[in-house]
């Protein structure tokens, strides 16, 4: 009896091997909280690239690692709910000048599950593209649950406008649209690399060094 009833709350405790403490404290460590949101995210948002690379925990990774959209899932992701996936820059364009926080880099709408690909597409996924001598900018993911399936009045991105993408509040949208805490999340780190000047140029932003 003891045994059945450490384990229930073990299980609740942490979610898919991680403890919903460790997450806040990352979100804490590299003040995604106050910056963004007031609470964690629930669980874990497991990212994975197509090179197989996991990423997230406040790590640092290089954007020519970070060029393809994540495989994304969490411990309580259910198929017959509805999320709002979103990944975003605090730190844009650089540690020092916040400017332009949150430049939106993802923005996917009315997805059901974990299956990010049959969601609506509001904002193409835009990988980091941190400007020369920025430092190590953060990129927070974020996933919502949606009450039901729902109408968005949200602007759809245009791929090829960066200055468009620029001061994006999440916790405004949240709050908008009443979804709450995030349900799950993950937080990296990435600084320039030469592969970033493409990206640069087909976003048409400029930088001075």
């Amino acid at each position: 009896m003891f045994t059945t009833l450490l384990l229930v709350v073990l299980l609740a405790h942490y979610r898919g091997g991680f403890a919903e403490e460790d997450l806040e404290k990352i979100f804490k460590d590299y003040n995604v909280i106050p910056e963004m949101i007031d609470e964690a995210p629930k669980e874990k948002l497991k990212l994975e690239m197509d090179n197989g690379l996991l990423v997230g925990d406040g790590l640092e990774y290089k954007p020519a690692d970070m060029s393809s959209i994540p495989h994304i899932d969490w411990p309580s992701a259910d198929p017959n709910k509805y999320y709002s996936v979103y990944m975003g820059c605090p730190d844009a364009p650089s540690v020092r000048d916040h400017r332009w926080a949150e430049s939106m880099h993802w923005l996917v709408l009315n997805v059901p599950g974990n299956q990010v690909e049959k969601g609506e597409l509001y904002c193409e996924y835009i990988g980091p593209f941190p400007p020369r001598n920025a430092g190590a900018l953060r990129y927070v993911y974020l996933v919502y649950e949606q009450p039901n399936k729902m109408d968005f009045d949200e602007k759809v991105m245009d791929p090829k406008d960066g200055a468009g993408h620029m001061n994006y509040k999440i916790k405004k949208f949240a709050e908008k649209y009443n979804l709450g805490r995030p349900v799950a999340g993950n937080v990296y780190r990435a600084q320039w690399d030469e592969t970033v000047e493409e990206m640069h140029k087909r976003i048409s932003l400029t930088f001075d060094d």
